[in-house]
């Protein structure tokens, strides 16, 4: 599984946890909802500044968006 992979299975995981569809983190971070659903496939390497964005939308720090990628069921 590539990086991105993981990376888009952590926002899943965290936006499912959060009760949020794709649409609600796509409004509450300011992110386009096609790129959140492929940010989640992990079709896109987004900027440092998208992923703050979707770690504030997410009520996570930047650093809590990576943490525990490896744990997250299914990996």
């Amino acid at each position: 599984m590539t990086s991105s992979e993981s990376l888009g299975k952590r926002v899943k995981f965290l936006r499912k946890q959060l009760r949020l569809s794709q649409l609600e983190l796509s409004i509450d971070s300011g992110v386009n909802k096609n790129y959140i659903c492929d940010l989640e496939k992990g079709r896109r390497n987004p900027t440092l500044d998208v992923l703050e964005r979707i770690a504030d939308a997410l009520g996570v720090s930047l650093e809590g968006l990576f943490k525990g990628v490896e744990s997250i069921p299914g990996l």
